[in-house]
């Protein structure tokens, strides 16, 4: 049995912004089925007429994705369980191209940090250790 695609997953692909899975099935069948291609072609002929939906709409301008800032506080842990809720909706039903790759970028960069800092730590302590005497220390009573 061949998969479905609906008008707005091919809009999806012909902006980019389709599962990269979804996106793969609709490539291998393109070539066996004329009716997708045939779809394809007319929604990519309307909307070089300017005429567009307002999924289209909506995928072009990004409107929905979270900023550079929710998601960083989303991954801190620091936003309302809504915009969170909203945020794995993206990531995990959307599939969103654009989410998944804030949050992959971010991510990355977090652990980056995380690791730059406890190099540094390191580096500070065993610097610093043989320099530390006992009389140097604040007496403990």
């Amino acid at each position: 049995m061949k998969p479905e695609f609906t008008d707005a997953e091919l809009e999806a692909y012909l902006d980019e912004a389709l599962d990269p899975k979804r996106a793969a099935d609709l490539e291998h069948l393109v070539t066996e089925d004329r009716e997708l291609l045939e779809r394809l072609s007319h929604i990519n002929g309307r909307r070089d007429a300017g005429i567009h939906t307002l999924g289209e709409i909506w995928r072009r301008n990004q409107i929905g994705v979270p900023t550079i800032e929710q998601m960083s506080n989303h991954l801190l842990g620091v936003l309302s369980r809504e915009e969170s809720d909203y945020i794995m909706f993206r990531l995990d039903i959307l599939k969103c191209p654009f989410t998944i790759a804030m949050y992959k970028d971010l991510s990355a960069q977090r652990d980056g940090d995380t690791r730059q800092s406890e190099t540094r730590r390191k580096k500070y302590f065993n610097s610093s250790a043989g320099l530390l005497r006992k009389k140097d220390l604040p007496n403990e009573e």
